[in-house]
């Protein structure tokens, strides 16, 4: 039996959930029980009732789940699998920002820490962002945290003003445009797919901007044969699986290495699944006025998301 069966029989011994997302190692994605972006899973996390979720993200991801399923024990393999975009936003620094701007609401990215998300009135993801500012009437005051690439993103898009907190995602906000235009050159007919969380300057190459789902379907459904992801590389794996016969590249951090990695979600690997799954550790652990307090701008998120169609 190898280990990754050997996670299958585990998982189901301990009545145990694999939530995974889309940036994780390939063996880890095909043996999720449910793989998605922030947004879907932030969804399920709600609709869980196993004993355990083990959840194969980055920390954050894991403490949203534990947000929204306080009962259910939430593990994670490593607990050094953090994110450089909620590390951008300490909570204490944060605290000082948001008293400057007293009449201004909070709309946190998801990607922050539960100390970030008791300080928010709505969260988003990158997949709900542009319609949840929208539902904002136009005079609203708005902070927008912590990815300032994303945020911008959303004031051009929208012709509004919102005051960004100063944080990027290392993983995308390296991206060059220098690197990009490289890469159309060689490929000129290939579509060019971005995260909103990459800079200014490479959003403008792109054929189309958005979430990591929405990225995923783009690429299912477009004729072209060729597509040039401005992400992680992990999401090629489920890009390849879909369109076995089109061909998939990954805009490079530099010329060495044809591949866009997020160090923190390649902490994961298949032995540390085993570890944590056997061992039931490590947990995230929150007290409950964090969770009461962080709940209620995800649940506002979801709510809105529904009545919007964003999710069913």
């Amino acid at each position: 039996m190898n280990l990754s069966e050997k996670i299958k029989k585990l998982l189901k011994e301990k009545n145990a959930v694999l939530l995974a997302h889309y940036y994780q190692i390939s063996e880890i994605q095909d043996i999720a029980d449910y793989i998605g972006d922030s947004l879907a899973l932030a969804k399920k996390a709600t609709e869980i009732n196993t004993k355990i979720i083990l959840f194969c993200g980055v920390h954050f991801m894991a403490e949203t789940a534990k947000i929204l399923n306080p009962k259910t024990k939430v593990i994670i393999p490593d607990l050094e699998a953090g994110c450089s975009l909620a590390d951008s936003c300490p909570a204490n620094d944060f605290k000082i920002f948001k008293e400057k701007y007293p009449k201004h609401k909070v709309i946190s990215y998801i990607n922050c820490t539960a100390e970030i998300k008791t300080m928010t009135d709505i969260v988003c993801t990158s997949g709900n962002a542009l319609k949840l500012v929208e539902s904002f009437s136009k005079e609203e005051k708005i902070i927008f945290a912590p990815d300032k690439n994303l945020g911008g993103y959303i004031n051009r898009q929208t012709g509004r003003n919102m005051i960004l907190w100063d944080g990027v995602c290392k993983v995308h906000d390296i991206l060059k445009n220098e690197t990009v235009i490289k890469l159309k050159v060689k490929n000129p007919k290939a579509k060019l797919l971005a995260h909103p969380e990459c800079n200014a300057d490479v959003l403008k190459l792109a054929d189309f901007i958005g979430s990591t789902a929405q990225m995923l379907e783009y690429a299912k459904n477009s004729n072209s044969k060729k597509i040039i992801i401005a992400s992680e590389t992990g999401l090629l794996h489920q890009m390849r699986k879909d369109s076995p016969k089109k061909e998939f590249m990954v805009v490079p951090t530099d010329e060495t290495c044809l591949c866009n990695d997020c160090e923190y979600m390649k902490k994961n690997t298949l032995q540390k699944v085993y570890n944590c799954l056997k061992n039931e550790k490590p947990e995230i652990i929150l007290d409950n006025n964090t969770i009461e307090k962080a709940k209620k701008p995800i649940e506002k998120m979801l709510q809105i998301s529904q009545k919007l169609n964003i999710i069913k």
